[in-house]
């Protein structure tokens, strides 16, 4: 028998020629034809999964074949948004079902629509979550009021706590861009039965006069409407002077609006007064700020009087979350989003405009229509377009869940490289340069590499051409580091002659070299055969680089499980060395039953070490494999040449097997050697 050290050496020093072997074999040739033949046919996940062929070719390049059979899931699976950290894709631990995820683009690129299915679906999602979270806020804010409140003990501590400030502000309706802090506080220091307190002498004893003001002000509205109605019938009497009464009408009309606002106005104060008459009651503080000894800020009563005037505040919140509400909004938006065809229709079309705003968090009432015109006719990739002068993510969030252009017409992304693209590296590039800091480094390593990556994804978002990236040699860097690959051996030359090459072609340049990351380098940008940005046409569901990669991953796999059926321990081998990349902590080995196999093996722990703790098991990876070493294939290499040689010395101990071809390398004839002479040989560095 062959050893799993032979087999394993022998096809990863071949690896090119054994995968080109199983690409000539006549079933795995005539599913990857029928594959590329019918992908472009497919419009929608339900006409992918309906195709068996089609669809179990593809879970198996992703590892899945087992879950094929699970649909509902896996559709939620590719139906995810990669960009949204709280998809259902994105929640999974498994890594497969993001890859798989990411290797298809259902999102509606046929007929321009203001969103696809796939964007309706995820803002009802965001809607229906936005509702959730917005209660569950409040029920967080009065359960730490009511925790907190108890242990406050003078009023500036309620004014320095942001949370309980707030809380207080809302539930007495107290508006803090109009009053200062000092006069909140001067408010709550007050007591409401001391004729000489604060809040009697700056604000009660204003009521009587606006209560007068106001009786004035309701009366000369009744006075100004009755004016209107005279003249407006003295209009139809013979006789009358129309152009006289009309301007009457007009000068009697901007009266009213004028004694309208007062009666609003006038409203307005006295309420505000009456509130802080309130808040001043609900507390206990003495005129300095201070409470007497023993005396809580609130009395049980006034606690739950204030929880009560909160809610009340927060009605309209609580409405909008409620199941009638949201099913209601749902449907409608289903209706009418359908319907949108322009922005302006979008801004004038209540049903869609108030349910997108919600779903990202903001109110319709406070935003103003032209600004919301202004966010979705931004560009995205432009750091400096309006909606990113905003700083605000929730803008950022609208304009990416439709598909308007500059002009406010519907349009498709046209950029150098896809969102999930770049989000995919620059997650890369921050493991990548984490694996290989120490300990001390990695909270300074960090803080640079996500620095690092935010100025990739806002530099590629202007990039137009092929020329304009490989002249960035910062930008080439941190793409080559993200990909495992060392910057200091990779010339800006070389990438020309990769990003000029046909991918198309398996005889082009990219194509056959040796290291298959240049091509997946240059088919993860959209530039077409001249080297622009473009926007290049689909396989159906998939993109080129998409396409490339589903094949790739089927090929890959087709040889694992054929190296499998002879020797698992060859398969296991070869799922770690491709896995190995993407392998970031201790927790991702074990969370994996075939990587931690190959680590148990490997040191020759056993089994009944998968019944620990989880964390003990984590100490065990760390003590004896350092995870930044699994970025370098060298390192790897030696790894899996020690679970190879570990692995036949494990199955010849418990299956009876003959003593491994390896060992007859280090015997002389007839002579024997021992399985702690082989454990040294395979603990050897």
């Amino acid at each position: 028998m062959v050893t799993t050290y032979f087999s394993y050496s022998y096809i990863t020093r071949n690896l090119k020629q054994s995968l080109t072997r199983v690409e000539q074999q006549p079933d795995v040739a005539r599913e990857a034809a029928y594959y590329k033949a019918h992908i472009g046919k497919v419009k929608t996940v339900d006409e992918f999964m309906k195709d068996y062929r089609l669809y179990h070719y593809a879970t198996k390049a992703y590892g899945l074949e087992d879950m094929a059979y699970a649909k509902a899931f896996m559709k939620k699976v590719l139906e995810s948004d990669l960009n949204d950290s709280n998809s259902f894709v994105n929640k999974l631990v498994d890594k497969r079902y993001r890859e798989f995820a990411a290797a298809f683009s259902f999102n509606g690129t046929g007929t321009p629509v203001a969103q696809s299915e796939n964007q309706t679906d995820e803002m009802i999602g965001l809607y229906t979550a936005t509702k959730k979270s917005q209660v569950d806020a409040l029920a967080n804010d009065s359960a730490y009021y009511s925790a907190q409140i108890g242990k406050i003990g003078s009023a500036d501590q309620i004014l320095n706590d942001d949370r309980l400030r707030n809380y207080v502000y809302s539930a007495f309706g107290i508006d803090q861009s109009k009053w200062p802090r000092d006069t909140i506080s001067q408010v709550l220091r007050s007591d409401p039965s001391d004729p000489n307190s604060y809040v009697n002498t700056t604000f009660a004893s204003q009521l009587t006069g606006l209560n007068t003001q106001l009786a004035q002000a309701q009366s000369d509205v009744s006075a100004t409407k009755t004016k209107i109605a005279d003249y407006t019938a003295q209009l139809s009497q013979p006789g009358a002077n129309v152009s006289q009464l009309q301007v009457q009408i007009l000068v009697e009309k901007y009266h009213l609006e004028s004694y309208t606002k007062s009666v609003a106005s006038l409203n307005d104060q006295i309420s505000t007064i009456g509130e802080f008459v309130d808040l001043a009651g609900a507390f206990e503080f003495s005129s300095d700020g201070s409470l007497p000894s023993g005396v809580p800020a609130q009395t049980a009563a006034n606690v739950t009087l204030t929880a009560k005037r909160f809610d009340d505040s927060k009605s309209a919140v609580y409405a909008a979350a409620s199941p009638l509400s949201e099913a209601l909004a749902i449907t409608q938006f289903r209706n009418a989003i359908l319907k949108v065809n322009s922005i302006q229709a979008f801004v004038s079309t209540p049903a869609v405009y108030d349910f997108a705003l919600g779903a990202v968090g903001l109110d319709p009432k406070e935003v103003s229509q032209d600004t919301i015109k202004a966010v979705l006719e931004s560009d995205l990739s432009d750091p400096k377009s309006f909606v990113h002068t905003l700083k605000d993510e929730r803008y950022v969030e609208l304009a990416r869940a439709f598909n308007f252009d500059a002009k406010g017409n519907l349009t498709t992304p046209l950029v150098a490289q896809d969102p999930a693209k770049v989000l995919q590296l620059a997650k890369d590039y921050v493991i990548a340069a984490l694996r290989q800091a120490s300990p001390e480094q990695q909270k300074a390593v960090r803080a640079q590499a996500q620095k690092d990556a935010t100025s990739y994804q806002e530099v590629v978002a202007g990039i137009d051409s092929v020329s304009e990236l490989l002249a960035n040699r910062q930008m080439v860097d941190f793409i080559l580091v993200a990909k495992g690959l060392d910057p200091k051996k990779v010339s800006t030359d070389y990438l020309k002659k990769i990003f000029a090459s046909d991918l198309n072609n398996p005889k082009s340049f990219a194509n056959t070299e040796s290291d298959p990351r240049f091509a997946e380098i240059a088919a993860s940008f959209n530039f077409d055969s001249k080297g622009n940005v473009a926007r290049l046409p689909l396989m159906g569901p998939q993109k080129q680089d998409q396409f490339r990669d589903t094949q790739a991953n089927y090929l890959q796999q087709s040889l694992e499980q054929q190296q499998g059926d002879t020797n698992p321990g060859v398969r296991l081998a070869l799922y770690f060395q491709r896995k190995a990349g993407d392998i970031t902590s201790a927790y991702d080995i074990l969370a994996d039953k075939a990587l931690s196999e190959v680590f148990r093996t490997t040191f020759n722990l056993p089994d009944s070490m998968a019944a620990m703790p989880i964390d003990q098991q984590a100490k065990f990876v760390d003590k004896f494999m350092k995870i930044k070493d699994l970025s370098d294939p060298t390192k790897v290499a030696k790894l899996l040449n020690r679970f190879s040689a570990m692995y036949d010395v494990k199955n010849n101990q418990t299956s009876g097997q003959v003593q491994s071809p390896l060992l007859n390398l280090f015997q002389g004839s007839g002579s024997g050697i021992s399985d702690a002479t082989y454990l040294a040989i395979a603990k050897l560095r």
